[in-house]
Order: C-alpha cells, then sequence, then structure tokens
C-alpha cells in the first residue's frame, strides 16, 4: 500500500501504521482520514494479520484536527467532515485485530480522539493528551464526548473537555486513559511486547474478547452477559480451544492455528 501520509508495514502477523505528516504534526485532514480508513480496511481484511501498533512520525502522535483546513467550512461540510472522522474512529474501535496506540507525542483532539478509538494505548513519558476544542468554538466531534467519560468518567471528562486544559501522560495513566507510560526510547519496543503477548493468544478467543468488551459499553448488564454467553460459546467450537485446554493440563506452550 502506497500513502502520502500514512506508512505501513508488517513484520510477521503484526502490523504497523504510522501517521507521516510530521511538518502539521500528523493533523487529521480529509486526505489523512481517507487513507487510514484504506489502510485499516485493507488491515480487516488481511487473516494473516494478528495485531496493530498505530503511531505518529515526528514529535506528534496527532495533534488533532486540521484547524486550517476547518477555519472556511460552512455548516454542512463541517458536519460531513465530523461524520467522516467518527467514520474513521468507529472503524478502528470495531477492527477485527487489537489495536495498540503508541503515543509518541501530542495527543490532543482528534489525536486524543484516534487514541482512545485504539483498544491498548501506550505513552510515551513525554505524551500529551487534551481535549482543546473549546479553545476554538467547537466540541469534539469525532467520538470524544463519547469515549472519554466511558473511559474516565463523566466528570474527568467533563472537567477536560470544558477545560481545553492539556495533561501530561503520567495524569492520563493515573485517570485511566493509558495503560502503560513508558521512557521514549522505550515505547516501541514496550508495544511491540504487548503485541507480540497478544499474538501468543488463540486468535478466535481474542476476537470474542474485544467484541464482548466493546458491546459492554453499548448495552445493559443482562445484555452484555448474554452476549457474552454467545461469545463464550463460539470459542468453545474452535479448534483452539481444546489445543489451549490440553496445552494447559500438558504443561506445555499452546500452538494456536487461529480456528
Amino acid at each position: 500500500m502506497d500513502y502520502q501520509f500514512v506508512e505501513y508495514r508488517t513484520q510477521g502477523r503484526l502490523a504497523y501504521v504510522t501517521i507521516n505528516r510530521p511538518a502539521a504534526l500528523n493533523a487529521l485532514n480529509a486526505a489523512v482520514i481517507s487513507e487510514l480508513l484504506d489502510c485499516f480496511q485493507s488491515i480487516n481484511n488481511n487473516s494473516g494479520i494478528g495485531c496493530v501498533i498505530l503511531t505518529g512520525n515526528g514529535r506528534s502522535f496527532v495533534a488533532g484536527a486540521d484547524i486550517g483546513a476547518m477555519r472556511d467550512f460552512a455548516v454542512l461540510p463541517g458536519r460531513d467532515f465530523t461524520m467522516y472522522g467518527q467514520r474513521l474512529m468507529d472503524y478502528v474501535e470495531h477492527l477485527r485485530q487489537p489495536v495498540i496506540a503508541a503515543v509518541n507525542g501530542f495527543a490532543l483532539g482528534g489525536g486524543c480522539e484516534l487514541a482512545m478509538a485504539c483498544d491498548i494505548r501506550v505513552a510515551s513519558e513525554k505524551a500529551k493528551f487534551g481535549q482543546p476544542e473549546v479553545n476554538l468554538g467547537i466540541i469534539p466531534g469525532f467520538g470524544g464526548t463519547q469515549r472519554l467519560p466511558r473511559l474516565v468518567g463523566k466528570g474527568m471528562a467533563k472537567y477536560l473537555i470544558m477545560t481545553g486544559e492539556h495533561i501530561s501522560a503520567q495524569e492520563a495513566l493515573r485517570i485511566g486513559l493509558v495503560q502503560k507510560v513508558v521512557p521514549p526510547e522505550a515505547l516501541m519496543g514496550e508495544a511491540e511486547r504487548i503485541a507480540q503477548l497478544i499474538l501468543s493468544k488463540a486468535p478466535v478467543a481474542i476476537l470474542m474478547a474485544k467484541c464482548a468488551i466493546n458491546t459492554a459499553q453499548d448495552t445493559d448488564m443482562s445484555s452484555g452477559i448474554a452476549y457474552e454467553a454467545e461469545a463464550y460459546t463460539t470459542c468453545f467450537q474452535a479448534s483452539d480451544r481444546i489445543e489451549g485446554m490440553s496445552a494447559f493440563l500438558e504443561k506445555r506452550e499452546a500452538a494456536f492455528q487461529g480456528r
């Protein structure tokens, strides 16, 4: 895949997606969103990929949406743009493969929203997070008002969105926005360690776990429990379940086949 603003490569079953617009701090415009959508659609259709690491080139993960491109939008183009961004975030969130955000720098506005759409967030000690849209006379439009309270609670989400305050990686860890904070030089190594740990597990179980957890945020407890039972049953239909249980009883490493 040849893109202008996205770098894509694979190593075994691990895919690397790097947003490559460093002169604009990797800001999201329609072209970047289009390339990311195309890239993730290709990944979703590739059964050989088991996990994805998403990061940014330079000193920014994504510094936000491209304000220069947005400033002169009329109302309907503005609505179209936010819905286009939401489409990308939803696609990443529901991708068949787990996505790890390796947040190397600024994750502001649309960048914070993109990180939140990923399954796991690992941050450099230099990373900064925030939803500063109110400073521009708008609100988060790529899912931030919905994902942020689900991750950090309603009160903290209101604080971050209404003040527009930037927070450090350590504060993001404290409130549950990220799962790991590491030195900058260790960021990709830690993301790869987590990815390889996920890749060592049964692929069907990983997929069912992701689907069940995503369902939990959109439904009531009884409906979620019912979905979990069906996802659990799907795992029992997979030959990897026999392999995993046999390996446990035989005290050996499991050799999962993804079926």
